[in-house]
């Protein structure tokens, strides 16, 4: 880490010194020598991995051992086991042996697992089973990071620079420790029901902003967009509501009402017998199929009852059809009674 508390100017230090670069650890940097004690992990593995973990565990243990670590394979007990050796330099090899091991128990490709045991690059196991109760929920959800035909992990997997697997009840990732971060981030985002496509937008917006410097020293939440929540409210709406407005106030509370017993009591019922009450529903149960016989008969008289006639309403007058003449028009022609009796005269 470069000095802060000294701004001196140095000869050694110029411009084209990378003051961040971690160097590789070799062994010469162990001035100590051998570890005082050995370190050993061991993880469990499925029984369908055992087929695979048998073929790839020469390329596994060529990668463990430039590091000068050892490890085996229990096929009987379905254990994986890496521990260190007197020839071990370097403290942090048994640490990302362990995660070796950890990531092909959940189906990680040997030759990506191996990956873990270079400089920069680490690994995340997210157990995301217990974010979400519902088993179908949990299914449907945990499809949302796949993506149509795999296209949204790979989104994430561009933007991150990381490697996903999507396995049974955990999300594994390798990668660097920043994009790790925001791989966890949007899977548990993702069972928390906030799709991952939100994300990406971010990220690619992210992406396009980290390439202009007279950004860097800015405040980015004005370009990164907002999203609103558009889920209603989860408070459940009666369905017959009652006006309260109309109703007068009383300081009383209202009677209590009657439970089945005091009505049985009321009726007499509850004192009756077994035999009695019996008896008592066949008739109640024969008299409502009576009543109900006898409205079904009704309605079937209904259909054959005649309509009825209004007798108020005005008649229409009949139109006559003439063949010849209109008599309007013959009438008009007629010549009236006292021309008649001149013409006689």
């Amino acid at each position: 880490m470069p000095s802060t508390h000294n701004k001196n100017d140095k000869p050694w230090d110029t411009e084209d010194v990378d003051k961040w670069k971690v160097d590789t650890f070799t062994p010469t940097d162990n001035v100590a020598g051998a570890f005082a004690e050995e370190s050993s992990f061991a993880v469990l593995f499925p029984k369908y991995r055992e087929v695979y973990l048998k073929q790839a565990w020469p390329l596994v243990t060529r990668a463990l051992d430039k590091q000068h670590i050892a490890c085996t394979l229990d096929l009987i007990e379905g254990c994986m086991t890496v521990k260190t050796t007197r020839k071990t330099y370097d403290p942090a090899a048994i640490l990302k042996a362990r995660d070796v091991i950890k990531l092909l128990s959940r189906s990680v490709p040997a030759p990506q697992a191996v990956k873990m045991m270079e400089d920069g690059v680490a690994a995340d196991i997210i157990k995301i089973r217990n974010l979400v109760r519902n088993k179908e929920r949990f299914v449907k959800r945990r499809q949302r990071i796949l993506g149509p035909n795999g296209s949204t992990l790979k989104a994430l997997e561009l933007l991150t620079q990381c490697y996903i697997l999507v396995q049974g009840n955990t999300v594994s990732a390798m990668g660097s420790y920043k994009g790790l971060k925001e791989v966890r981030r949007v899977v548990q985002d993702c069972m928390a029901n906030i799709h991952p496509i939100y994300h990406i937008k971010e990220l690619m917006i992210k992406r396009e902003l980290m390439k202009d410097p007279g950004l860097a020293n800015e405040n980015w939440e004005r370009f990164l967009p907002h999203f609103k929540k558009r889920t209603l409210s989860k408070r459940r709406k009666p369905l017959n509501v009652t006006d309260k407005s109309k109703k007068t106030y009383t300081p009383f509370p209202p009677p209590q009402e009657k439970s089945k017993i005091d009505l049985q009591i009321e009726s007499g019922e509850y004192f009756l017998g077994k035999q009695a009450k019996e008896r008592a529903a066949k008739e109640q149960r024969e008299e409502k199929h009576r009543a109900k016989q006898a409205e079904k008969r009704l309605k079937r008289q209904q259909e054959f009852a005649p309509p009825l006639e209004d007798l108020t309403a005005p008649k229409a007058k009949k139109k006559r059809k003439y063949d010849g003449e209109d008599p309007r028009e013959a009438n008009k022609k007629r010549p009236k009674p006292d021309a008649v009796a001149e013409t006689s005269i």
